[in-house]
């Protein structure tokens, strides 16, 4: 008799075996695959769950598990190139193609393989998720009264006065709309704000996903560098000018990638220059609640110093919840407000109610300041791990900033270094990275990497991310004569 240890192992064997029985034929029961194999129920049913999820099995409650039948012999498969032509006729008429490149989104939404550790991860690991809170939140909401009904378009009042009291400045519920993520709201900004064609201005570098709604679009995205106080003011005046932009999207808190918090001297000039320009500033205020215990008090939203409706703010709870907890506030004020309701009712309707009711029962439990205070302590400690560890085991790269918000660090490669090289060398020794070079829209000014402190399991696999970086380091930089080909 022998034992099989995981449900890979199991499916493998009943899977050579199959051939004993006719389709439609019955296997062993589960509780006869328990005794001759020695494992688990649990182990047998989800052998069984991978068998029928490919199609061998057919398994039916109360009767067992059987042989499937062959499928029927699929038809041809059809001629699709066609569509090549089609979508490139589409876009002759488009002053920008409305082509999608989401490389630099899925990088960091992708999941792993197995073993390899998530340095290139965007949300949570959920072992700092407030899972219990969010469950018990889900569960409250879902016996709330009319909670399964349809939630007014703007989204629930209580929900966009929470979110407008967090702005602060005057703002009411009244210029709030609830969407479902940040991603969301911040298509329906751009696409209320700028044609397509129109430039629309980014902060360089800044983040993957948003230059690439800006090119979903048709938009032109044009960079302005960003330094460790932000934004520079005489260059967004200048780009302004340059190009009669109407758009200026940035992240004045924590950006991303960078970590840059908009300096304060600085936070009044971004305004005047866009409302001079009779421009738009879109806030994407991602990661507000994601503020490290070393951090001392944050700067307020440009929204709560924009009385003349300048600022569309984006404000998500995402990053400090869960990715799949898409709750988020866009808030404008003056008629541009309207137009926001109604790119976002066109597009989704409204966020459902189920959620946004859950939200409400979150923030506004007693778990909710708890969770915000054990994530702001475990954030420091996992920045210092991954400063401490890069200092001591890879200190080649530069860091010009350590920030005091967010989730992850920008590290500037020496001249010369192969940005894609070292990605690839560091997948083949087991830990994920960002690549530079999608976050900068026009050429970048040097290579860079990003590497992410929170999506990981805790300091130890940080520890062990940076020792791993350390040799793939040493492949591609160390020494010249190492190529990018696995086993060289």
């Amino acid at each position: 008799m022998q034992q099989r240890s995981s449900v890979g192992e199991l499916a493998e064997q009943l899977r050579g075996e199959l051939e004993r029985y006719s389709p439609g034929g019955k296997l062993p029961s589960s509780r006869a695959l328990v005794e001759r194999f020695r494992v688990s129920p649990v182990t047998v049913s989800r052998a069984l769950a991978q068998l029928a999820a490919e199609g061998l099995v057919v398994t039916r409650p109360g009767a067992g598990a059987f042989r499937a039948r062959p499928r029927p012999k699929e038809s041809p498969a059809g001629d699709t190139s066609w569509q090549e032509v089609a979508l490139s006729a589409d876009g002759i008429a488009d002053l920008v193609p409305r082509t999608v490149d989401a490389r630099g989104v899925t990088v960091s939404l992708a999941v792993p393989p197995p073993g390899v550790l998530e340095f290139n991860g965007g949300y949570l690991h959920p072992s700092l998720q407030p899972e219990r809170a969010m469950a018990a939140a889900l569960a409250r909401a879902g016996r709330r009264p009319g909670a399964w009904g349809r939630p007014p378009l703007e989204g629930l009042p209580e929900l966009r006065e929470w979110f407008a009291r967090g702005i602060g400045g005057g703002v009411t519920a009244a210029e709030v709309l609830i969407a479902a993520g940040g991603q969301a709201a911040l298509a329906t900004a751009l696409r209320a704000l700028a044609p397509p064609g129109a430039p629309v201005l980014v902060e360089s570098p800044t983040y993957p996903g948003m230059l690439a709604l800006a090119r979903a679009a048709g938009l032109r995205p044009v960079p302005v560098p960003v330094d460790p106080d932000g934004v520079r003011p005489d260059l967004l005046a200048d780009a302004f000018h340059a190009t009669g932009a109407r758009v200026f999207v940035c992240q004045p808190l924590f950006q991303n990638p960078t970590g840059a918090v908009l300096a304060p001297a600085r936070r009044p000039e971004v305004l005047r220059i866009a409302r001079e320009a009779g421009a738009f500033v879109v806030e994407d205020d991602f990661v507000r609640r994601l503020v490290h215990a070393d951090a001392g008090p944050l700067p307020r939203p440009l929204a709560a110093d924009d009385p003349d409706g300048v600022v569309v703010h984006v404000g998500s709870l995402t990053k400090a919840t869960s990715p799949s907890f898409r709750v988020c506030a866009l808030a404008a004020r003056g008629p541009v407000l309207e137009r926001l309701r109604a790119i976002q009712v066109v597009d989704s309707f409204f966020v459902p109610r189920p959620l946004q009711e859950a939200a409400l029962e979150l923030v506004g439990s007693p778990a909710w300041p708890r969770h915000l205070r054990a994530l702001s302590a475990e954030l420091k400690s996992r920045r210092d791990a991954m400063t401490g560890a890069l200092a001591r085991h890879l200190p080649e790269p530069a860091l010009p900033h350590i920030p005091s918000g967010g989730y992850h660090l920008w590290l500037r490669l020496p001249e010369g270094t192969d940005e894609s090289a070292l990605t690839a060398a560091a997948l083949r020794a087991g830990v994920a990275l960002a690549p530079g070079r999608p976050y900068f829209s026009a050429e970048p000014s040097a290579a860079h990497v990003r590497l992410s402190f929170a999506a990981v399991a805790g300091t130890g696999e940080i520890a062990e991310g940076v020792r791993r970086l350390r040799a793939a380091y040493d492949e591609v930089v160390g020494n010249p004569f190492v190529t990018d080909r696995p086993g060289l």
